[in-house]
């Protein structure tokens, strides 16, 4: 079924990111989804004021953008929408829901667009053509006979803000605070970190601050796939000799050298643009013992500064100023020995060094990083331990310095300002108590992990999806599908079919809805759209492409349907007012956010946007001490329950990742282009002495096998391996493939984001079936 694109082989790839690969790949994708023409036009107002903002990452879009302000995976999101292709009512009469489970993820995405409402038919085991008047009805009448605890509202984090901020109210004016969303997969382990060690849940950094910088630190973040439009100012800065230092288990391409595919000069010459100065290949897991190392030079360097009467290596005046903590923070440094923090890290004490040196030269300094930070046992000490390297020379709070998390999703800040979380401490209930007339419940609701739970033991019936693809996404998935099915109410909002969708319940609803590219009239009027990127910047859009089809409704027109469906006007919002003009519900945000979205409806179209206020730029400290924290780790080991089962040298330690041809659960081919893998997914990549040493050879075909809770089974495969430039005893295979890897309590202390960059496996022989010897890569005896 799947699509090939050539021959599967795996050929290190030498070429820089960007360039004629990503030009190619640029025009392969909306050639195939038929929307050259389309997705071309669409493309020169991507990013673009007055134009639509990208549906892929949440990365920051310049006041004064390029002539062509997209990336190659913001290009294959945007005709991955705008395909011409369609999953209407006649698809579904020739599929059954069960023939449909046996597609994979890229050949359900692949056949199109969702074009008209459509309700599961248990009898005949397909969804099959609706109204949207009767969705409305029969959705409004289950959710009046569940417990609103009984119900989970997610959210994908690509919704607007307009819609993010009616769905927490969807969800609280029906009485629960059930609202996880894909923060909780992802950085929540940053909202819990920051806001404990300096006041705010987010990063920092503006796009300013990479023209006064001078030293940039990255860790756990793969820039060349995951956010590409990053590489032009990450250029820029490497031609002032600004040095980046590097921290990741993979040498990604994207942070080693760069070629922009919209200079002339730069695609028609040799040259590249070096990005990493040092690249330190950290073991998994072994950050915080890198960071401890660096930390521990610096404090080295301080001492033999006194020592000799030189320049202060640490800001001092800061330290007292603005910190609290420092003083413990310095004893548990000195506590660990170099060969601790050399063996936990996997990196040499001179590498650690020469990190300290570059930084203590450097007067401002970012640190930029991802989710291979807090996908961990202690995601959240790892985001507090990069904080804590920071204080100690005064870097958060002037300009070209502070830290940087990179979102995924292109909206998932945002809607966590507009008061979507589980938590109702974090959201202003007094203001919508006040304006809407209805009590917010004060119980703290479900996360995507306690949902996962719910969803296992039966206490959640009901499940409203805005976008996103739920089932795949999560952990433990060979257990969370036998029990999806029992749900009594599940609705899912999307643009396309995936996995979660051919799960049914009892009562399951598949609501097509307009993407963010497309024309959004509501009586005859264009609406404008606000999104919050990565960096706290605030703007408003528009789509400007023709609906896929007429039967497609905004997702605020959805919500505020099955709202008033569900609830009528037992509470004072108004949400059939609402859908029709989204400046009311910019008017009520304002209300509820003052202090964030005060004018909101000029200040969201100035030039490049306007920013939240963030008192940590300002030095000015929301902690319970009016201080900077310095917040010591509990221990060096980042996921400190991996070893309580099989410790042998045969477990190995795994990371998920995604290939250069995806965006989250999204897969637009089979092709990593950057890591040399074509035409398949199915391999693990492992250092070429794992592979001797526990008895395989490159290109063999393996099941692999988390080493704990033996009692249960948790196996993916067949893979191949692939012997690749990793660091010893760790392993790395693609997202979402093996989150059926990952245990479902193996999760990130007091964020609960799952731990799935460290998930210990076990390696085992495989017999592979027919398919997959049709696919295999007849060429992994290389390394990169």
């Amino acid at each position: 079924m799947r699509l090939i694109h050539g021959t599967p082989h795996f050929r290190p790839y030498t070429s820089a990111a960007g360039g004629w690969g990503s030009a190619h790949s640029v025009m392969n994708i909306l050639w195939r989804e038929q929307a050259f023409i389309k997705g071309s036009a669409a493309l020169i107002k991507q990013n673009k004021p007055k134009g639509f903002a990208c549906v892929s990452c949440a990365w920051a879009k310049p006041g004064d953008p390029h002539a062509l302000e997209f990336c190659e995976n913001g290009a294959k999101a945007t005709a991955w929408e705008l395909t011409s292709l369609r999953t209407g009512p006649e698809f579904f009469q020739s599929h059954s829901v069960t023939e449909l489970r046996g597609w994979t993820d890229f050949d359900l995405e692949q056949h199109g667009r969702l074009t008209h409402p459509m309700r599961y038919d248990t009898q005949s085991d397909r969804y099959v053509k609706t109204t949207w008047d009767e969705a409305a009805a029969a959705i409004g009448a289950q959710l009046k006979a569940l417990s609103p605890d009984e119900v989970v509202f997610y959210a994908s984090g690509r919704a607007s803000l307009e819609t993010s901020f009616m769905y927490q109210l969807f969800a609280r004016a029906y009485g629960t605070n059930n609202l996880p969303d894909s923060s909780n997969m992802c950085h929540e382990s940053t909202s819990v970190g920051l806001q404990e060690s300096i006041g705010v849940p987010v990063g920092t950094v503006t796009l300013a601050d990479f023209e006064h910088t001078d030293c940039i630190l990255f860790f756990g973040q793969n820039v060349g796939s995951n956010s590409p439009r990053m590489l032009h100012p990450l250029q820029e800065v490497r031609k002032r000799k600004v040095p980046i230092i590097t921290f990741n288990p993979i040498r990604e391409r994207g942070l080693e050298r760069f070629v922009n595919p919209q200079s002339p000069v730069e695609m028609l010459g040799p040259k590249s643009t070096a990005i990493s100065t040092q690249y330190h290949q950290v073991a998994i897991g072994g950050d915080t013992a890198a960071i401890m190392g660096v930390a521990k030079a610096l404090l080295e360097m301080e001492a033999r500064a006194q020592a000799c009467g030189g320049p202060a290596v640490l800001d001092h005046d800061f330290l007292a100023q603005h910190t609290e903590g420092f003083p413990h923070f310095v004893e548990q440094v000195q506590r660990y020995s170099w060969d601790d923090l050399e063996q936990r890290s996997g990196l040499t004490r001179s590498a650690m060094e020469a990190t300290a040196t570059i930084y203590a030269r450097s007067e401002k300094v970012m640190i930029v990083y991802g989710m291979g930070m807090t996908q961990h046992r202690h995601g959240v000490g790892n985001v507090q331990m990069l904080v804590n390297l920071l204080l100690l020379r005064g870097n958060i709070g002037k300009p070209g310095a502070g830290i940087c998390p990179v979102r995924g999703h292109s909206n998932v800040q945002g809607q966590r300002t507009v008061g979507i979380t589980e938590d109702p401490a974090k959201v202003p209930t007094d203001k919508l108590e006040a304006l809407f007339g209805f009590t917010v419940p004060e119980r703290k609701g479900l996360t995507t992990v306690d949902t996962c739970e719910g969803i296992l033991d039966g206490s959640v019936k009901g499940f409203i999806g805005l976008g996103g693809n739920f089932l795949r996404a999560v952990p433990d998935t060979t257990r969370m599908e036998p029990a999806w099915a029992r749900l009594r109410l599940n609705v899912q909002i999307a643009t396309k079919l995936n996995r979660t969708h051919l799960i049914p319940g009892e009562h399951t609803w598949l609501l097509p809805c307009l993407g963010r590219i497309e024309i959004d009239r509501q009586l005859g009027v264009e609406q404008a759209y606000t999104t919050e990127d990565s960096t706290g910047c605030i703007r408003a859009w528009r789509g400007n492409a023709e609906p896929a089809s007429d039967q497609l409704r905004s997702e605020t027109t959805i919500i505020a349907e099955l709202a008033n469906a569900a609830l009528g006007d037992s509470v004072g919002v108004p949400w059939l007012r609402w859908r029709h003009d989204y400046a009311l519900i910019r008017e009520a945000i304002s209300k509820v956010y003052p202090e964030i979205f005060h004018d909101f409806e000029a200040r969201m179209w100035e030039p490049g946007g306007f920013h939240r206020p963030l008192g940590a730029t300002h030095r000015q400290w929301a902690t319970p001490c009016a201080k900077a924290r310095f917040i010591t780790p509990e221990t060096l080991d980042e996921d400190d329950d991996v070893s309580k089962g099989e410790t042998g040298r045969n477990v190995l330690q795994l990371m998920t990742l995604r290939s250069n041809d995806q965006f989250n659960t999204t897969v637009y081919g089979y092709d990593d282009r950057f890591r040399g893998v074509k035409g398949t997914r199915k391999v693990v990549f492992l250092n070429r002495n794992d592979i001797v040493r526990l008895g395989f050879a490159p290109g063999a075909w393996v099941r692999l096998r988390t080493a704990i809770e033996p009692e249960v089974r948790r196996e993916v495969g067949p893979f191949q391996i692939i012997a690749y430039d990793i660091p010893e005893g760790c392993a790395a295979s693609y997202y979402p493939e093996s989150n059926p890897l990952v245990p479902l309590w193996h999760y990130a202390k007091r964020s609960k984001v799952p731990a799935a960059k460290s998930v210990p496996v076990i390696v085992l022989h495989a017999q592979p079936d027919a398919d997959d010897l049709d696919h295999a890569v007849p060429d992994t005896d290389q390394i990169m």
